[in-house]
């Protein structure tokens, strides 16, 4: 059997996540190895590349610009951990330069940006992948194989909630929770993750009825409370309630009522009740960063979904959260947005 070549990659993005995957890159070693780490903050990149290069055993170089990583002949992939407001500026020269791109979630602050991005990878021929850590956890996996077998039934009722909080400390950073750097508040910055697992259990939202307001606990530009009515396209109704407003704050639960068992993952963790009386319980229960301290996750989930990618592109196959996958999440978040704004059912393409 040929082995896989390791895929040589860089991080864009010093700031709150950048550590996370720069523990995620190291714990992957034997399938990648990263040469380097840009930064707006040369001092932050510097930093993270030095704890790097100890750890690794290998030197970690910082990059002064994404045009000299995109004139790197060495570099296979390219991972953005940067705030949503420069993603295009960043992605154009590396897609043009043939860097595949792994892109911490949203792809970008509006739905009509996060396509504009999803196009020009696919003209430019380089795979575009989302980083939607929720779905490589085994639980979620687990779920997934039991809706794709059938042996559910037909799916009823649908419920999502993202009970979180955060401290006004975390918006007091410049940028956070603006429309101008972000896109918004919980929806596209918190709730977009178990959107996105959600919508790839259930298939796609038809119509919405939603409400999104920015509660008494918090000074932000954008919304901190969310709650939505949803048609489902297969006949199932459901909610998703988030917020960031919900002290202390607890884990995200995502609870699928089918013909013949309740799903319900939060935590990590997969509990079945089947009608026959049957219960089971799947993966390991863990932190989430539902509380004051949003990094309060392991780095594992981000790990599997860059050794995922790095498979994707050696095996030329798709990865765990494709570009065009990510687009159902942005175009609901759209349409909540839409309809909390107009007052009005908001109906999606499907």
């Amino acid at each position: 059997m040929t082995k896989m070549k390791r895929s040589i990659i860089a991080l864009i993005g010093a700031g709150m996540v950048a550590k996370t995957h720069v523990d995620a890159c190291i714990d992957a070693a034997p399938k990648l190895r990263l040469k380097g780490i840009s930064s707006r903050s040369n001092e932050r990149a510097a930093a993270l590349a030095k704890d790097a290069s100890a750890r690794l055993g290998e030197d970690v170089i910082t990059y002064k610009s994404v045009e000299a990583i995109a004139d790197d002949a060495d570099i296979d992939f390219v991972i953005i951990a940067t705030p949503p407001n420069v993603r295009l500026e960043l992605i154009a020269p590396l897609a043009k330069a043939g860097k595949h791109i792994l892109l911490e979630k949203p792809i970008g602050r509006t739905a009509e940006e996060a396509q504009q991005i999803v196009d020009l990878c696919e003209q430019a021929g380089v795979t575009l992948g989302i980083v939607f850590q929720h779905r490589a956890r085994s639980a979620s996996m687990i779920a997934a194989q039991m809706v794709r077998s059938g042996e559910l039934g037909e799916l009823g009722l649908v419920e999502m909630n993202v009970p979180w909080w955060r401290e006004q400390a975390y918006y007091d950073e410049p940028g956070r929770g603006t429309y101008e750097r972000d896109g918004g508040g919980v929806l596209i910055s918190q709730a977009i993750h178990t959107i996105d697992l959600g919508l790839s259990l259930t298939g796609p939202v038809n119509s919405v009825r939603a409400m999104a307001k920015t509660t008494k606990f918090h000074q932000m530009e954008s919304e901190d409370f969310v709650v939505a009515g949803l048609d489902f396209a297969n006949g199932a109704v459901g909610s998703l309630v988030a917020s960031t407003a919900s002290y202390p704050g607890g884990a995200e639960s995502i609870t699928l009522h089918f013909e013949h068992a309740t799903l319900h993952l939060e935590s990590g963790q997969l509990r079945v009740n089947r009608r026959d009386g049957d219960q089971s319980t799947h993966g390991d229960a863990a932190s989430t960063g539902g509380g004051a301290d949003p990094m309060a996750f392991t780095h594992a989930w981000h790990q599997s979904v860059i050794e995922d990618f790095h498979d994707a592109i050696a095996k030329a196959g798709q990865p765990l959260a494709s570009g065009k996958d990510a687009m159902a999440a942005h175009n609901l978040i759209n349409a909540i947005t839409r309809s909390s704004t107009r007052g009005t059912i908001e109906y999606l393409n499907t």
